[in-house]
């Protein structure tokens, strides 16, 4: 995945250059750190959005926040994408899990099953992936997005191998439930 994270502009994925922003911005060069959260932007937000839902767009910033604060304790620039996913995950699901206390979604009827890559499909996961709790979402996301193995995915969420794997078949199921109980 960390392959996956950097975009079109070079030297984005060759880790000689990443190695060099990392030290930069920990010594504290301005420029080096604006360009490695530019290329972390995008991978931030792809992790926070699926986790955070409408509060993506606010971990995806507090997660980079915390980066750029804490850029001086990453101990090697090669654990770069780990150490940024852990933090992003950290954000979406402490997010999420405030507005799950603030607002309470009442249930809503989804539209038949539209055809692949069709907007109203996206809109539909959307919807299911909403009555899921964020550590549901975070432990789905990680392991079905990321593709990160089981014990990776312990790994990032500091939970034990049994509990991921504990939330991830109750997270298959309710989403399983939340579709099918749709009218599906």
């Amino acid at each position: 995945m960390a392959e996956e994270a950097g975009g079109s502009r070079a030297g984005e994925r060759d880790p000689a250059v990443l190695a060099r922003l990392v030290a930069g911005a920990q010594r504290g060069d301005r420029l080096a750190m604006d360009e490695l959260l530019t290329i972390l932007t995008p991978y931030v937000g792809r992790i926070c959005g699926p986790v955070a839902l409408e509060d993506g767009d606010d971990a995806a910033q507090e997660a980079l926040i915390s980066v750029f604060r804490n850029i001086r304790q990453l101990d090697s620039p090669a654990a770069l994408f780990g150490w940024v996913r852990v933090i992003a995950v950290r954000e979406a699901v402490r997010l999420a899990r405030r507005r799950q206390r603030t607002v309470v979604t009442e249930p809503t009827e989804l539209s038949e099953l539209p055809a692949v890559g069709e907007p109203e499909l996206a809109q539909d996961i959307g919807d299911v992936l909403r009555h899921l709790s964020p550590e549901h979402r975070a432990v789905l996301m990680l392991r079905h997005v990321e593709g990160l193995d089981e014990q990776e995915v312990a790994k990032v969420l500091a939970v034990p191998l049994g509990t991921v794997r504990s939330r991830l078949f109750r997270a298959r199921r309710s989403f399983r439930d939340a579709w099918g109980g749709a009218g599906r």
